[in-house]
């Protein structure tokens, strides 16, 4: 049987089951079944079968003749995930490189040049390594000892400042009121408020709650803290006390201590009572442990 004649006998309800499933089996069963349930709503007065197959086929021959838009969803798709592909690639290739350590850690990186940096406890380290042989530019939370590779200009950016070095090696802080810069090898220039200072071997930048402070000559090679050891010059003691609970991970609280004033010393990272000993004894205080919390007192 034709496809004309399962239309015929579908209109005319007069197909038997084996009929019914060749007429499913057509390619625009479903156009067929839209237009009959439309027709439906339309009741003329005299119902002519043939007429009406006429009709229905004229109308399934006007839609197939239309142009087709099915390829438009497939192109649609195409596009959606190139889309898609092009964030991903100018996502991640912009997005930057950050390391970070916790209370109680240090950790070392190489940058993309072999220039590394050491991070003490609780800093960020930021950079890019797409635009790296273009710009050689960090950014930089809390404390690292640089050895920078021989190149273009390197600069380390800090929200007090702007450290500018052309291959050498040099250690920045920057904390809460507190930014200082030394410089261990070659020549580090440091921008303060749009005034750059430069420092040679031995030569210290240091500003404390806004005031820029005046240091003796680093006669160190690298940090003390590169060897487990914080060590203090005429700092205040507030400072001292936010290194200690960075390296040991505890709070401390001060009573009857002044914590402005000044701290010469050092104390260990590797070992808990004798630092506490290192930062009690010179000012005369004692101490108690409760948990992570150490009270340092003045009787």
């Amino acid at each position: 049987m034709n496809r004309e004649q399962l239309i015929s006998k579908w209109l005319n309800n007069d197909l038997n089951d084996q009929e019914f499933e060749a007429f499913k089996a057509l390619e625009d069963y479903d156009d067929l079944v839209k237009l009959n349930s439309t027709l439906q709503a339309f009741k003329a007065d005299d119902y002519d079968t043939s007429t009406e197959l006429k009709h229905l086929l004229s109308s399934i021959k006007s839609e197939k003749a239309q142009p087709k838009t099915q390829w438009l969803k497939p192109l649609m798709r195409v596009a959606a995930i190139l889309a898609i592909c092009f964030c991903a690639y100018y996502y991640t290739t912009t997005l930057d490189t950050t390391v970070t350590t916790q209370l109680a850690q240090k950790t070392t990186v190489e940058l993309p040049d072999a220039s590394t940096v050491s991070l003490n406890a609780e800093s960020l380290l930021a950079y890019n390594k797409n635009d790296w042989k273009k710009e050689r530019d960090v950014q930089l939370q809390g404390e690292a000892f640089f050895k920078v590779a021989k190149g273009s200009s390197f600069n380390v950016n800090t929200t007090s400042g702007t450290v500018t070095v052309y291959g050498t090696q040099f250690n920045v802080k920057q904390r809460d009121n507190y930014f200082e810069v030394i410089c261990y090898e070659g020549l580090v220039g440091v921008t303060h408020n749009s005034q750059e200072t430069k420092l040679k071997p031995g030569d210290s930048f240091l500003i404390i709650d806004g005031k820029i402070i005046a240091k003796e000559k680093e006669h160190r090679s690298t940090p003390s803290w590169l060897n487990n050891e914080s060590e203090f010059k005429s700092i205040p003691f507030k400072q001292v006390v936010a290194e200690f609970e960075r390296q040991y991970q505890v709070n401390i609280t001060l009573m009857n201590v002044d914590s402005t004033q000044l701290f010469t010393g050092s104390f260990t990272h590797d070992n808990l009572d004798v630092a506490l000993k290192s930062i009690a004894l010179p000012l005369q205080v004692t101490y108690s442990k409760q948990n992570n919390t150490i009270i340092l007192k003045r009787e």
